[in-house]
């Protein structure tokens, strides 16, 4: 019994002290980077930053759907990322506006003017070669560095985010977003294979039929603020309405949704901004930190003076609790918030109710005149279906909100609601398994021989001693 009992405090205590390692702030100690990999991520009411939200606005007679939106979302998604903002957060809501949080960021203004710009698209000619996704390219389209740049370039197109070095080359823009009326996934007729299809308007159809009957078998590069996210081949002369040929089944919508953003070139009106400053973010921190010490010390006093033992192991798998609740929000990653700080503390809450059910049913099965062992096992076990149900509609209930709160783009609630939900399940760990086993430990090395040490009174401890020495007669 002892040696497995042994086992399992050994691997206690072998994930308690990674769990403190992942947790330890610093470039102490760290092994290849892996820390610094994986540091504590803080949501904006934390570090500060700017929330912004937009509001789609298209011209007269274009109606904007949830599709249209969500490529208009990818877009600035691309345009934040190129910011360089670390865990920025864009999020559709309803079928018109778009969340973006942009924390620890520098310029307000500067970041807001980009939000605010229209996507450019483009299909260019690669000269047959087919450009790297990702790549950053020059266009005649937008481009005034270039000798070759259009008249509807000058002051009617967004400069993209980042620009491509000087000295790469200039290609020829075919076709912009402009120029398309829709786009759209389906199926090849032939094959049943799913592609992406699009339609031109204007002029376009005829200068894009003349371009695709002669570079039948070559590559096209589609274009979205000068970086390429696809280079489909040519494999036939396109006219007025067409299909994108090669691209992986998974990423179809995706490209659809792109141009068709692009297409539109919905523009977006600020309809509030907040900037919150990193002095606010930290005494936010601050205020949670001294907030959360106390409670845990008030819990940990509790414990300690009403269940004895028990209490004191309590506070210890609490602690262990802790850290590896934190180094999990390190290693999956979450994004700290205020609300998610309260979730976490809410659930510290929650992880000693389930002790306080375990004590309280093992002082009853004491009074029963079981021995120490036997009651500590029958606390558990009887316990048990208590703590689980319980915490499992709390579980449920978490992902509920998450789901809310990804569908309003209430990022307040998603982050209560995840930070609940992972301090939840270690709680069920830590309260059964890690406080469980400490007691087992304790009563098979005789640390505790009298039903006092388990919250029990006195008088009450003596006399169950008596009844079961009388019964051992």
């Amino acid at each position: 019994m002892f040696s497995r009992h042994g086992l399992m405090l050994a691997l206690i205590i072998l994930l308690t002290a990674v769990s403190i390692w992942v947790a330890m702030p610093g470039d102490r100690w760290d092994i290849n980077g892996f820390r610094a990999d994986h540091p504590a991520r803080q949501g904006l009411d934390l570090q500060g930053g700017l929330q912004v939200l937009l509001e789609a606005r298209p011209p007269a007679g274009v109606k904007v759907d949830k599709d249209t939106l969500s490529g208009t979302r990818d877009t600035i998604e691309r345009r934040v990322n190129a910011l360089g903002v670390a865990e920025p957060l864009v999020q559709t809501r309803g079928n018109n506006l778009i969340v973006v949080e942009l924390p620890g960021i520098d310029d307000p203004d500067a970041a807001i003017a980009v939000l605010q710009q229209t996507a450019l698209l483009e299909i260019i000619d690669t000269n047959g070669q087919p450009l790297p996704e990702g790549t950053l390219v020059r266009t005649t389209l937008g481009d005034p560095s270039s000798t070759n740049a259009t008249p509807e370039a000058a002051g009617a197109t967004p400069v993209p985010v980042e620009t491509p070095p000087p000295d790469a080359p200039v290609f020829q823009t075919i076709i912009s977003g402009s120029d398309l009326s829709n786009a759209y996934p389906t199926s090849d007729g032939q094959t049943g294979q799913l592609v992406v299809g699009f339609e031109l308007s204007g002029d376009a159809r005829g200068k894009f039929y003349d371009y695709t009957s002669t570079h039948i078998g070559q590559p096209m590069s589609i274009v979205i603020d000068k970086r390429v996210i696809s280079s489909p081949q040519i494999n036939a002369a396109i006219s007025g309405q067409g299909v994108i040929t090669g691209v992986p089944a998974n990423q179809v919508k995706d490209l659809a949704l792109q141009l068709k953003s692009g297409a539109l070139s919905v523009p977006l009106e600020v309809v509030s901004s907040e900037t919150v400053g990193p002095s606010l973010g930290q005494d936010s921190i601050d205020k949670s930190l001294i907030a959360g010490a106390i409670g845990l010390a008030s819990v940990a006093l509790f414990m300690v003076l009403y269940y004895r033992i028990p209490g004191v192991l309590s506070v210890i798998a609490l602690l262990i609790y802790t850290a590896i609740t934190f180094a999990l929000y390190k290693l999956i990653p979450i994004t700290l918030t205020l609300p998610g700080i309260a979730g976490f503390i809410l659930s510290i809450g929650m992880a000693v109710d389930a002790n306080v059910l375990i004590f309280a049913r093992l002082k009853e099965e004491l009074r029963t005149g079981k021995t120490v062992a036997q009651a500590i096992e029958a606390g558990f076990d009887h316990a048990w279906p208590s703590i689980r149900d319980s915490n499992i509609s709390t579980m449920i209930t978490c992902i509920i909100l998450y789901w809310f709160g990804q569908f309003t783009g209430a990022t307040i609630i998603t982050g209560f609601a995840l930070t609940l939900f992972i301090g939840v399940a270690v709680s069920l760990f830590s309260a059964i398994t890690v406080t469980r086993t400490f007691l087992r430990l304790l009563v098979d090395a005789g640390f505790v021989r009298s039903s006092w040490w388990l919250g029990l009174g006195r008088d009450e401890a003596a006399f169950l001693a008596q009844q079961r020495a009388m019964g051992a007669d």
